[in-house]
């Protein structure tokens, strides 16, 4: 099998614990390159053979590089993307894309222009959870569904010195977890007709958001969409009603612990849930079935990237999707500013 060389671009975080060993797990890549400040000597240790950089200019600049993954904040993403493409590099950006959707529609053109492959890490729609709903839906077991509810809730009390919790671009709830919850909702749902959101500041010193709710309107179907940060016992993950029955689930995909503690996709039990919280489904006369998850899977993403860049194949999560969550982000900011329902038959409209 050929192996695709990768350059990492940022070290924090989600480039340690969501990015290199995801890739570093899967067939037809290595991590070749890291451009970092973060990044440590003893980085070495864990890949073997990987060069570290202070700037991305030297990844840029090596052919021996086919793809540059950006996992920096925010407010960096549309930069690095298109310095990445303008190199003629295949790219991955971490979630949320870019920070407006004009900036989105320029680099899937770009892509476009420069034959490279262009994707969005958004992995968490191979969470263990969202995939066995997205069965279920699809095999019909709830009849037609007029009640989506997804949180992503938290108990963080205390405020963190960190880049998403400063009052700069990109900061915030909604473009960190929101990204993650409005994906998941476009890919079973399609884009919404209307979009009503509320956004709050729960914590003491807090300077940006870290709660919101989002309410997106598709026809018959309404998808309620929440996040805090003050959250002590949380409720369902998924509450999802239909004309069939319902499903509840408790609880959140184990890969992101898994993957803090050190453990990598192929470890045993990876991705796999705990029987205590499997999704119920109660039917409509009133029985209820336990509903095992189907095994989370964050490295079915960089399987893909590899098999786009080999075989041309699709991209396993389109860039046009990534913009499309970006629409709707720009549509709740508009929505909490004018305290209203905002329709997509009112034109384009941008964050500011």
């Amino acid at each position: 099998m050929q192996q695709y060389s990768v350059g990492l671009i940022g070290y924090g975080l989600g480039g340690s614990t969501f990015h290199a060993p995801i890739i570093d797990a899967v067939p037809g890549l290595r991590l070749a390159r890291i451009a970092s400040r973060s990044a440590k000597p003893e980085t070495r240790d864990r890949y073997p053979g990987v060069q570290l950089d202070e700037t991305p200019q030297a990844m840029l600049d090596d052919p021996s590089i086919a793809l540059i993954v950006v996992c920096t904040p925010n407010a960096s993403h549309y930069a690095l993307a298109k310095a990445a493409l303008m190199a003629g590099k295949h790219v991955v950006v971490d979630k949320p894309f870019v920070l407006s959707s004009a900036e989105g529609q320029e680099l899937v053109a770009l892509a476009r222009q420069q034959g490279v492959r262009l994707s969005v890490y958004q992995n968490r729609r191979w969470d263990g959870d969202f995939l066995t709903l997205r069965r279920t839906l699809e095999v019909g077991e709830l009849g037609t569904v007029h009640t989506f509810r997804a949180h992503f809730d938290r108990y963080a009390p205390q405020v963190k010195v960190r880049w998403k919790e400063q009052a700069q671009p990109g900061a915030g709830v909604l473009w960190d977890l929101g990204s993650h919850l409005i994906d998941q909702a476009l890919t079973l749902f399609g884009m919404p007709v209307a979009v009503t959101a509320h956004l709050s500041i729960q914590r003491d010193g807090a300077q940006v958001e870290d709660a919101f709710e989002l309410i997106m309107e598709h026809g018959a179907t309404r998808v309620v969409l929440h996040a805090g940060a003050l959250v002590r016992a949380p409720g369902p993950r998924y509450e999802v009603h239909g004309t069939h029955g319902s499903f509840v689930k408790y609880g959140i995909d184990s890969q992101e612990e898994a993957l803090k503690q050190g453990r990598r996709p192929g470890d045993a039990g990876w991705g796999h849930d705990l029987p205590a919280d499997w999704a119920t489904i109660t039917a409509a006369d009133g029985s209820r079935r336990s509903v095992e998850t189907v095994p989370g899977a964050y490295e079915a993403f960089y399987r893909g990237m590899a098999r786009a860049i080999a075989e041309g194949a699709q991209v396993p999560v389109k860039p046009e999707d990534a913009v499309d969550v970006v629409r709707v982000i720009e549509l709740a900011l508009r929505s909490h500013r004018e305290r209203r329902t905002v329709h997509f038959t009112e034109g384009e409209y941008h964050a500011g």
